[in-house]
């Protein structure tokens, strides 16, 4: 074993698959699986089912630990490495102490990250945006995310919810899923866009088929496409106003029908640049289901202090 490589495993776990990678200190994939997360059964089974992930590519490719780096779904304490609160998609998962179950399993050192602050690290780290030392990380998925990098390093805030964009009130008056009104999450998330449509045509579509018939000409489809562009738009405006942030990195599952909101966004941007006068960049997310688990790799590696971290 001595002569084996050294690795860094990288963990995302989300509410449906648990995306597992085992990766150099250069942050290369050597490989990867996934497996379906037992949301249902509580924080234990979910663990244990990254863990076996974990040990099935160790014994496929031997290496030396050095340790662990986990992105997970919901709000976290990166720092206490604990579940603070999730989605009702999870059971027993709220309060669930990730890093130390991981430890006392593998006797490595291991880090928590919040999903969307992992796909950041890693977009940064060696993705779409590699060496910017400002951005807003972006996903529209199910819901939508927000991560902040500030100064060449990830911006948590002091509560672990700064960049919360899809939840900053000014996007109309609809009902969020998280109790509030007129969130971002209303217009560009994958559920959103179901229901927008639905609301438009009274047919039950998901965000993936309403794409296709955008493609094909739809006029509901595209005008559903067009207002999260517009909406994330409005939100990078926002940042750039705020913090003088003019980078934004975009992944998740919308991400991939880039081209139906990229217009829409540029559009937006075109007609009130931001006050500070720097244009706003906006880039797709290149590592695509990777992000997460690389970005994770990525936190334990700086902690670890294996080569130059991120």
């Amino acid at each position: 074993m001595s002569d084996s490589p050294q690795v860094i495993v990288g963990v995302d776990i989300g509410g449906t698959t648990t995306q597992v990678a085992l990766c150099t200190a250069e942050l290369d994939v050597l490989d990867r699986t996934e497996v379906p997360t037992p949301a249902s059964e509580g924080g234990t089974a979910m663990l244990a089912a990254a863990l076996s992930a974990l040990r099935l590519l160790l014994d496929r490719t031997p290496a030396r630990l050095l340790g662990v780096g986990v992105g997970a779904a919901g709000l976290v304490d990166a720092r206490a490495g604990r579940i603070l609160v999730a989605s009702d998609s999870f059971r027993g998962w709220a309060g669930f102490e990730v890093t130390a179950a991981v430890e006392q399993a593998l006797g490595v050192p291991a880090f928590l990250d919040n999903d969307v602050n992992a796909f950041l690290r890693g977009e940064v780290a060696k993705g779409a945006v590699v060496g910017a030392e400002n951005v807003l990380g972006m996903t529209l998925g199910t819901g939508v995310g927000g991560a902040l990098w500030l100064n060449g390093a990830l911006y948590d805030g002091p509560h672990g919810a700064a960049g919360e964009i899809g939840h900053v009130p000014g996007f109309g008056e609809l009902p969020c899923t998280c109790g509030g009104r007129g969130h971002l999450e209303t217009l560009a998330s994958g559920r959103s866009i179901a229901a927008r449509y639905g609301e438009r045509t009274g047919m039950d579509r998901t965000a993936r088929v309403i794409a296709q018939e955008a493609r094909r000409g739809d006029p509901d489809a595209l005008a559903v496409y067009e207002a999260a562009g517009r909406g994330v738009a409005r939100a990078l405006l926002i940042t750039a106003g705020l913090l003088d942030v003019t980078t934004c990195v975009i992944g998740g599952g919308v991400s991939r029908s880039w081209e139906l909101v990229e217009s829409a966004i540029l559009e937006t941007l075109a007609l009130e640049p931001p006050v500070g006068g720097h244009p706003v960049r906006v880039l797709p997310a290149r590592l695509g289901g990777d992000a997460v688990a690389i970005g994770a790799a990525a936190r334990a590696r700086a902690e670890l202090g294996v080569g130059a971290g991120v």
